[in-house]
C-alpha cells in the first residue's frame, strides 16, 4: 500500500489551504487508482502544532505530538505540501515546521508543492521560496506545482474549473513520478554515522 503525507499548514478553520491540500490528496489517489495503486493518505495539520513546533526550535525537543507527525512523514512515500503565502512567501509556520523536522526524512522522497493566497501576485511563492527548501532538504520535487487564489474558489464550477484543471494536471505527473520513484526508502541516519565513526577509528 502506497503512502502519502499531506502537510497543511493553513491557519484558519475552515481553510482554503486545507481545501487545496485535499484536492491535491484526492486528486493524487485518484490517478494512481486509474494505474492500478492503491494509496492511503494522512493529513499533517500544523496549526494545532504551532506551539510544539515553536517549544522544539527553541528546547530542541519535539512533543509526542510532533513525534508523531515527524513518524507520519517518515513513513510515508510521498508527501503533498500546502502552505498559505504571506507577502510573496511561505508562512512561518510552515518554514518552522521543516526547521525542526529531523535531517534527512525527505531525501529522496517525491513531493508535490501547493500554495494559496489572496491574489495571483503570491503565486511566484512556489518557485523562489517552496522549491529552493524542498531542493535543499534533497527531496524530489514535482515539477508542477498548484496555486490557487480566492478568485479560484470562487470559479470552481461542476468540473473544478480551471483550478480543478490545473489540480489534475499536477496530480497525473505526480502520481507518474510516484511510480517511477518506488516505494521510499527510510534512512537510518544512525546507523550510517556510527558506520562512518566505525570506519574512522578502523583506519578504514
Amino acid at each position: 500500500m502506497t503512502k502519502i503525507a499531506v502537510i497543511s499548514a493553513g491557519l484558519r478553520d475552515p481553510s482554503s489551504t486545507r481545501m487545496l491540500a485535499d484536492k491535491l490528496d484526492a486528486a493524487v489517489r485518484s490517478e494512481l487508482g486509474v494505474r492500478g495503486v492503491d494509496a492511503t493518505s494522512e493529513v499533517v495539520e500544523l496549526r494545532p502544532l504551532a506551539h510544539a513546533i515553536m517549544d522544539a526550535m527553541l528546547t530542541g525537543f519535539p512533543s509526542a505530538a510532533l513525534e508523531s507527525a515527524f513518524e507520519t512523514i517518515a513513513s510515508a512515500d510521498a508527501v503533498i505540501a500546502v502552505s498559505p503565502a504571506f507577502n510573496a512567501s511561505y508562512a512561518g509556520l510552515f518554514k518552522s515546521f521543516f526547521d525542526v523536522l529531523p535531517e534527512e526524512t525527505l531525501s529522496g522522497m517525491p513531493v508535490l508543492m501547493g500554495a494559496t493566497g489572496g491574489t495571483d501576485r503570491h503565486s511566484l511563492v512556489l518557485d523562489h521560496a517552496m522549491r529552493p527548501m524542498f531542493s535543499y532538504l534533497h527531496a524530489i520535487v514535482a515539477p508542477t506545482a498548484v496555486y490557487a487564489s480566492t478568485d479560484d474558489f470562487g470559479d470552481v464550477g461542476a468540473s473544478g474549473g480551471a483550478l480543478g484543471e490545473r489540480v489534475d494536471r499536477a496530480a497525473s505527473g505526480f502520481a507518474r513520478l510516484m511510480q517511477a520513484c518506488g516505494q521510499h526508502e527510510r534512512r537510518d541516519t544512525f546507523s550510517e554515522q556510527l558506520s562512518s565513526m566505525e570506519k574512522l577509528l578502523g583506519g578504514g
